[in-house]
């Protein structure tokens, strides 16, 4: 439904009043309250969602069960020395970042100014990687970090909330006016990496746990609540090289724990 909005005009003037944050706010606070619990079954069952993998099923809310832990094991987070992993689950395309910083999603060309809002990015970041991976309500929405590191520094921008799908790309520039937060970091033989959370249509908060110190592979980050949301991966020049085929603006469904390089 939301991604046919914008598809007219009268529709992209109807998702720019559903962007709001206000409106993603009271979405949010309806979902943590006891009211929201009947949606919990018939959204796990029309997105196929499996609650056996879950810690506890005694859910006090929909955002309890939205954002709601697994089973240790769940999701095993590859232990081979020197992999990088996913973060989350959710769909992988990956860009270039070209000459001059910027990068082309959906017909829409961004700047690493516009991603961030600092300068210092187009430096760091020229010639690299974009990984982006887009969580739909049905995936998982808790994230980790996808390898050992060391948290340099941490920045939220207030935006507002379009939808992450496809269709919205191409109309909106999505990246450069949502919500997000990012935590900029020394990756050890990675060189520096990005790892950025955006706000999407229906997301009341993104919760990030750890915005500084160290950090291993697989450790939990954080969680977006209710809606979908994207994770953004900036990678410096010849510092990672994706899995065959990964490497596409193809959407690729991946795993939380799942390796994404190849040494």
């Amino acid at each position: 439904m939301f991604e046919d909005i914008y598809k007219n005009a009268l529709g992209r003037a109807a998702a720019r009043v559903l962007a709001t944050p206000f409106v993603s706010y009271a979405a949010g606070a309806f979902m943590d309250s006891r009211l929201s619990k009947p949606l919990i079954k018939p959204f796990a069952r029309k997105n196929g969602i499996d609650l056996s993998e879950a810690a506890d099923t005694n859910f006090r809310s929909f955002n309890a069960f939205f954002t709601r832990r697994l089973k240790e094991g769940a999701r095993p987070v590859c232990e081979e020395d020197g992999a990088l992993v996913s973060p989350c689950d959710g769909l992988l395309s990956a860009f270039p970042i070209e000459k001059g910083s910027s990068f082309l999603i959906k017909g829409t060309r961004y700047s690493l100014k516009d991603l961030t809002g600092d300068e210092e990015s187009q430096r760091v970041f020229d010639g690299g990687l974009c990984l982006i991976f887009r969580l739909t309500p049905a995936h998982y929405h808790r994230y980790a970090f996808p390898c050992d590191g060391k948290i340099l520094a941490h920045k939220h921008i207030k935006g507002i909330y379009h939808t992450v799908r496809p269709t919205a790309l191409g109309h909106v520039q999505v990246f450069k006016t949502n919500t997000r937060e990012y935590c900029l970091c020394d990756c050890g033989a990675f060189g520096k990496m990005l790892f950025m959370e955006v706000g999407a249509l229906l997301v009341g908060r993104i919760v990030n746990r750890k915005t500084d110190g160290t950090f291993k592979k697989g450790e939990e980050k954080g969680c977006f609540e209710f809606g979908g949301s994207t994770i953004v991966v900036l990678t410096q020049k010849d510092r990672v090289r994706l899995r065959q085929g990964l490497l596409s603006e193809n959407e690729t469904p991946v795993k939380l724990g799942e390796r994404i390089d190849v040494r």
